[in-house]
């Protein structure tokens, strides 16, 4: 059965049937199109098409094949065009020649602009929560090793020490940035497109706010033109996918690092990780490196679209089909992706005494000693060349900063003085950097304050 046909001599050839289907995937937006269409008929009642009754049998009929379509094997060998073909032929069964009636004044562009946007907001709704979680989990790893110590890096080389509490928080605001991302993208979602008709508005006099307000949405969209063509709502969202499965990915690369022999920082959970077939030692990273690899397929679902999009004519074209499969792809890959790194963090173990004696032996501690003498007056260029000498010289003799004595210090250079020895410690240079934002104890624990309101904000 086809939603069109009467000024055509003969039905779409079978080749082309085959390659126009949509079924296979668009059959996700189910449920969504059945709400869509209950909502379609209460307004179709309002405006005098429809008598109550028959409202009534449509709603009842469409809410009897979302119960139905809970079946998995319920679309098995439908041959429909699309689940909008579907959805129809199932109505008709229910409700024979009453549900021609339901497509008065709607077109399919707008209808689909519609089901997309009801399942894609209820998916956004999933991964903020998601989100929330997980950056619930780092707050928690942070509070349990509160004075752990860890070295930072710059080109993967160490740079300076923070605590790993501070190390954890930068994580968190990248995903709080993802949070502002998503929501940002759902807010453009939350429009309400029916009555655009197929790109001039709808004949009927349909009360598009209220039609807004029965499916929850914020408001309605504002162009009818506008609705047929576009899909920067979905760009939206698949652009905030991206990058938090970027900042996934990021984490994903330094625990896999952190975990491995050379470093020993981390230790991941059993339930994480996996084995080796023929090497009985191995346990591998798995997990992450999937979030690492899924990465790239979300930015491809990105980039597929986008190219899609980026030369089609005023308004919509059947191009615009090919929103669903990246769109379903990069949604199901950031929700899976969201939940495993939340498991990662929550098995995670942290070696504290491995990353404390990397920064020990490392000079993390020589920008400390450059800002104190630069403090007590001597010109910053010239606090940097002697601190170089002394990591020079430390290197050459194979000391480590806690080899050198106050009295050694102060007689490789004058500048130095006896209480600057403290700062040989990694734990002391910290102190000096309780700014906002710095990873100076202080500032750390306000920080992780902070977060944890925030989190108690996107809580229900």
């Amino acid at each position: 059965m086809k939603l069109w046909g009467g000024r055509f001599e003969s039905g779409p050839s079978e080749v082309f049937e085959r390659f126009s289907g949509s079924l296979q995937f668009d059959k996700k937006l189910l449920d969504a199109d059945c709400r869509g269409s209950q909502a379609f008929a209460r307004a179709l009642e309002r405006a005098g098409i429809l008598t109550a009754d028959e409202r009534e049998r449509l709603v009842a009929a469409f809410e009897q094949i979302r119960t139905e379509a809970r079946d998995p094997k319920y679309l098995e060998g439908a041959a429909d065009e699309d689940v909008h073909t579907f959805v129809i032929r199932k109505l008709k069964d229910r409700v024979g020649g009453l549900a021609d009636k339901i497509h008065t004044g709607r077109s399919r562009n707008e209808q689909v602009s519609l089901d997309v946007r009801l399942w894609l907001r209820e998916r956004i709704d999933v991964d903020l929560e998601l989100l929330v979680n997980l950056m619930g989990a780092l707050v928690e790893m942070a509070r349990k090793y509160p004075n752990a110590i860890v070295p930072g890096y710059t080109h993967l080389r160490r740079a300076q020490a923070v605590p790993w509490a501070h190390y954890l928080l930068a994580y968190f605001e990248m995903f709080a940035r993802d949070h502002e991302r998503l929501s940002q993208a759902r807010a453009r979602v939350d429009l309400m497109p029916l009555g655009s008709g197929a790109l001039a508005g709808s004949g009927f006099p349909f009360d598009r706010d209220e039609m807004a307000r029965d499916l929850g949405f914020a408001a309605i969209t504002r162009n009818s033109m506008d609705v047929s063509g576009d899909r920067d709502f979905a760009l939206d969202f698949l652009y905030a996918a991206s990058v938090s499965m970027l900042h996934l990915s990021r984490l994903a690369e330094d625990w896999i690092l952190y975990s491995s022999e050379e470093f020993g920082w981390l230790e991941l959970g059993d339930g994480v990780t996996s084995g080796s077939s023929l090497m009985p030692q191995k346990k591998n990273p798995d997990s992450l490196e999937l979030i690492r690899g899924k990465s790239g397929r979300v930015f491809g679902d990105f980039t597929s679209l986008f190219v899609t999009m980026k030369g089609l004519p005023m308004t919509y074209n059947r191009d615009m089909q090919e929103d669903k499969e990246p769109l379903f792809d990069a949604a199901a890959q950031l929700t899976s992706a969201l939940e495993m790194s939340a498991a990662v963090i929550e098995t995670t173990e942290l070696h504290a005494s491995a990353p404390l004696e990397a920064a020990k032996k490392s000079w993390v501690v020589a920008t400390d000693l450059a800002e104190a003498l630069a403090r007590s007056g001597t010109p910053f260029h010239r606090a940097h060349q002697i601190v170089g000498k002394l990591v020079l010289e430390s290197i050459q003799q194979g000391k480590q900063p806690l080899d050198w004595t106050a009295e050694q210090l102060t007689a490789f250079a004058p500048e130095f003085t006896a209480d600057m020895a403290r700062l040989l410690q990694p734990t002391e240079g910290m102190k000096t950097r309780d700014l906002p934002g710095g990873a100076g104890p202080a500032a750390v624990a306000k920080a992780l304050e902070d977060a944890e309101a925030r989190l108690r904000n996107w809580r229900p």
